[in-house]
């Protein structure tokens, strides 16, 4: 199942999407409690699918939100090969681990500020996010997908003056928090695909588009550390609420890799175009194979 936060007529609510309708499921909550309802919420939906009197709406009628506001994002970095590969090296032994708040989470079709105060390198990101489920702490990692809600689209915006910063001694200071929080830098959507929709997360296909070309192509095969273990990981630090984002990190591909100011490295391929950082007026578009597509235009603050 496809579930979405939707508005219409200035209230928001919990829907099911059923073909090119969204059904409203009159859930008395938001996707947080809906997530943490586990079967039972599932019920409560497949029991409103089937109830022809329920309120019923064309996609193109309502206005699609961030399908879930989570209580946090946890971000797991350097999660591909090539992506280390386009940037300055560094030796890691488990992933990266960094958060960005909740201020930050849009939707599909929602603006993203280019804001010239905070960054002159705004750059994308394709993402698959894990939505979390079933609460857990110390998750071993053949149970980790147990504890999965369903998966979303994710584009991690960074400002990558920000995140790298050439040191006078040479070299780079990084600054995680600066470079991925700030207005608008979290788009998620367009809705949460439930965890049986994907019984693979390790063979889906991302791509990025700015302006209808492909800057990123690859496939969550080639993650560093999977789903699971990435899940397992994060579970060690905090108990891994309902309506938690972990977000699993990107291919190469990025604007990062044309900027050699801040150690980009060029990264050759016939199936991508390089084509620098983005500018207002660039629409970009996000996706993951069997989880969906995720726009959104960069304006001007």
């Amino acid at each position: 199942m496809r579930f979405v936060t939707f508005s219409r007529d200035g209230r928001s609510a919990v829907g099911a999407v059923d073909g090119e309708t969204v059904v409203d499921l009159a859930f008395p909550g938001d996707m947080v409690a809906f997530a943490a309802g586990g079967d039972g919420s599932l019920a409560w939906a497949e029991r409103k699918l089937a109830d022809p009197g329920e309120a019923r709406y064309a996609l193109s009628e309502v206005r699609l939100e961030a399908p879930i506001l989570p209580p946090v994002i946890l971000n797991s970095g350097q999660n591909y090969w090539d992506h280390r590969d386009e940037k300055p090296a560094v030796d890691q032994k488990e992933p990266e681990f960094f958060l960005k708040s909740p201020l930050a989470v849009v939707g599909p079709d929602a603006p993203v500020i280019y804001d010239s105060i905070v960054t002159k390198k705004l750059d994308y990101e394709v993402e698959l996010a894990v939505v979390i489920g079933k609460p857990g702490r110390h998750i071993p990692v053949e149970r980790a997908l147990e504890h999965v809600f369903g998966y979303t689209v994710a584009n991690d915006i960074t400002a990558r003056d920000r995140q790298a910063v050439p040191h006078p001694e040479g070299g780079f200071e990084y600054a995680l928090g600066p470079g991925k929080n700030f207005d608008t830098s979290a788009p998620l959507g367009p809705w949460i695909v439930t965890r049986d929709e994907v019984p693979d997360p390790q063979s889906l296909g991302l791509r990025t588009l700015v302006n209808g070309e492909i800057r990123q192509h690859n496939t969550t095969a080639k993650m560093i550390w999977s789903v699971a273990e990435i899940i397992a990981f994060f579970s060690h630090f905090y108990t891994l609420r309902a309506g938690v984002v972990i977000e699993t990190g990107t291919p190469g591909g990025t604007a990062w890799a044309t900027d050699p100011e801040i150690g980009g490295k060029p990264y050759e391929r016939d199936d991508v175009v390089r084509s620098g950082y983005l500018q207002v007026g660039d629409v970009v578009t996000v996706e993951v194979d069997g989880v969906g597509s995720l726009t959104n235009l960069i304006v001007q603050a």
